[in-house]
């Protein structure tokens, strides 16, 4: 009965949570606007081991969200994670970010387009089938009015880069879950259960978040 630690810090929210086989049994996650993820993360992976009588020893791996999002929170999370995965000997896991925004929904028909702000008028964003596989690589575009046009069916559009286009995509065919913001870590624990059972790790001392676009210093 494998028990994974899922680690989620690509947004603005820190998002943990512990998973025995796939099911979720304790997650905890805050979301500021000030990314307290440095401050925030350990607390909340402690506390959830200790509530739940468990140790790190009890760990069988680490999954992470893998990105886009925030370099900082990817950072966090990812540097966590291998921290770890090292000191424990146990295998780590990627997830894809925006898979995780688009399992939060669930749709008879049409495609789910998670979108994570990137500023002004550009997303992170791939497209996602019913089943939440993904049909479309994961890009950093900007929206305008033309978007998605060679589109003819819905368009389920969630995260927190969805908002400031509510005025720009005004087809009927987008459909804006606005109450659907953030990835959570509650989302990773299926998905992290399937790569375990598949042997699908990655390098813990190679790996690099997948950040979509290079770091840029400003004042």
């Amino acid at each position: 009965m494998p028990i994974i630690l899922n680690i989620e810090t690509a947004t603005k929210n820190c998002s943990v949570a512990i998973a025995k086989e796939g099911k979720t049994i304790a997650f905890r996650e805050i979301a500021e606007q000030n990314f307290s993820h440095a401050e925030k993360l350990h607390v909340f992976i402690a506390e959830l081991l200790s509530e739940n009588q468990l140790q790190f020893s009890d760990l069988n791996a680490v999954a992470v969200s893998q990105g886009p999002g925030s370099y900082t929170g990817l950072r966090i999370g990812v540097s966590s994670a291998k921290g770890f995965c090292y000191a424990l000997n146990i295998p780590m896991i990627a997830i894809d970010t925006l898979q995780l925004l688009a399992k939060q929904i669930q749709i008879e028909d049409g495609i789910i387009i998670p979108m994570i702000d990137a500023r002004r008028m550009e997303v992170f964003s791939a497209f996602y089938d019913k089943n939440h596989q993904q049909i479309r690589t994961t890009q950093a575009e900007i929206i305008d009015e033309t978007s998605y046009q060679e589109i003819s069916g819905t368009i389920h559009l969630v995260g927190d880069g969805i908002e400031k286009f509510k005025n720009t995509l005004t087809n009927s065919k987008f459909i804006f879950h606005s109450a659907i913001v953030f990835p959570s870590a509650k989302e990773m624990s299926q998905l992290s259960f399937e790569k375990y059972q598949e042997n699908n790790f990655v390098d813990v001392a190679y790996f690099e978040p997948f950040y979509l676009k290079d770091f840029v210093l400003t004042k």
